[in-house]
């Protein structure tokens, strides 16, 4: 079975198609600045065939239709071809971001889940848009006849339990407009929990484990015997601890400070929160955790307290968080930064002596970015692991097994 996987965000299309029969990546691309003009040479579309080299061009890509037809034509014509006809696809898996407490699996698209996605768009104004015309525009181009999947961010999440999704407002804004908790990441979160399991060759089902995906936006995951119990994002990817460009939590009176003070409208306070603090605010507008290292090493103090602040923040949470699971089995570092960043994984793990975590200094700051190590023993209480995230993977696992259970019923 071939799956593709459908990845879009508004201006963007990123891609895998995989073989699901041994799960190997056949290619993966990406189509950047949809809608766009392309000047200046830039090159917004990458391609790679697996064993091949990347192949980078630019084109001007008008819509996501367009974006899709390219794929189309990136996967079936021209040397780097990988199918002879998109006949050859048997389904389609698109990420989608807010699911809301509608959704708590992967689906089949229909036209209803379209209508409850469109309906929940006020929930996730960047996100789900974007994620309906990923839908769209694939409708088009491969036709009704092929399964399409949604794969909901928030889903892995909706386990939670109300005393951790519910927050301490008038229990009306929860009734009339779905404020609450809901997490995001969880696809990722599901993709490193169940790995850990493998690591340790233990069930999920017995296990305690606090997953860290840490990226320019990042969340922490509390997965108690398989299911969510808690997570650090929150009724929107802002809440939790300090990130690229997100603030993380902060006093909900600062917010109407700044408007009374500044004269902001929401949405201007909303810009800041969302892509003028975190990291990038501390250290002095570096977002990327490579620079914010670089300037750390130089002696750069503001990008020292940044990370210094980040690695505090996610120690508090991995604490509290041990503290609402009464215990912890493993934890997890995945994601951009949880795969690279060897110092903020040390530093975090220092604050974790009281779980006897001591970490192997040498294997942490040997490992690299696709690559999956134990940073502790395996006769340790509390085993540490390093695990690269597959989201693309999950989403197709989630595509084959709604795809087979609907072949079976037929």
């Amino acid at each position: 079975m071939k799956i593709l996987v459908i990845n879009c965000g508004s201006s963007s299309l990123k891609f895998q198609l995989i073989n699901m029969d041994d799960e190997s990546v056949i290619c993966k691309g990406t189509i950047e600045r949809i809608g766009s003009e392309i000047t200046g040479g830039e090159r917004n579309i990458l391609y790679t065939k697996t064993g091949e080299d990347q192949v980078v061009f630019d084109k001007e890509v008008p819509n996501h239709i367009e974006a899709f037809n390219t794929v189309k034509e990136l996967l079936t014509t021209g040397e780097h071809k990988v199918l002879d006809s998109f006949d050859e696809i048997d389904a389609v898996g698109h990420r989608f971001v807010q699911g809301g407490d509608r959704y708590t699996r992967s689906v089949l698209i229909d036209e209803q889940v379209i209508a409850d996605v469109t309906k929940m768009i006020p929930l996730a104004p960047l996100h789900n848009p974007a994620n309906l015309q990923g839908y769209q525009a694939s409708l088009s181009v491969v036709g009704p006849d092929v399964p399409q999947i949604a794969v909901f961010d928030t889903a892995f999440h909706s386990t939670m339990p109300p005393m951790a999704y519910m927050y301490a407002l008038p229990y009306e804004y929860y009734e009339k407009y779905g404020i609450r908790r809901y997490g995001f990441h969880g696809t990722s979160h599901k993709y490193v929990s169940q790995r850990c399991a493998e690591f340790m060759d233990e069930r999920l089902e017995k296990l305690k484990v606090i997953t860290c995906h840490l990226g320019n936006g990042s969340s922490i995951a509390a997965v108690k015997f398989g299911k969510v119990f808690d997570t650090s994002m929150g009724f929107t990817p802002v809440d939790g601890f300090m990130m690229g460009t997100r603030s993380g939590g902060v006093d909900p009176s600062v917010v109407t400070f700044l408007q009374e003070k500044l004269k902001l409208s929401p949405r201007q306070v909303e810009e800041i929160l969302n892509k003028q603090s975190g990291v990038s605010a501390i250290s002095g507008g570096y977002s990327d955790d490579r620079d914010v290292f670089a300037n750390q090493n130089a002696g750069d103090e503001r990008a020292m307290l940044a990370h210094e602040m980040q690695a505090y923040q996610i120690a508090k949470y991995i604490g509290s968080y041990v503290a609402a699971m009464n215990g912890v089995d493993a934890i997890v570092f995945t994601g951009g930064i949880g795969e690279n960043g060897f110092w903020l994984r040390a530093k975090i793990c220092s604050y974790l002596g009281y779980l006897g975590i001591e970490i192997n200094q040498a294997i942490n700051q040997k490992t690299v970015k696709g690559a999956e190590a134990e940073l502790t023993m395996p006769s340790d209480k509390v085993r540490v692991f390093i695990l690269a995230t597959n989201e693309e993977l999950m989403i197709a696992r989630d595509t084959k097994e709604i795809v087979e259970r609907k072949k079976k019923k037929k």
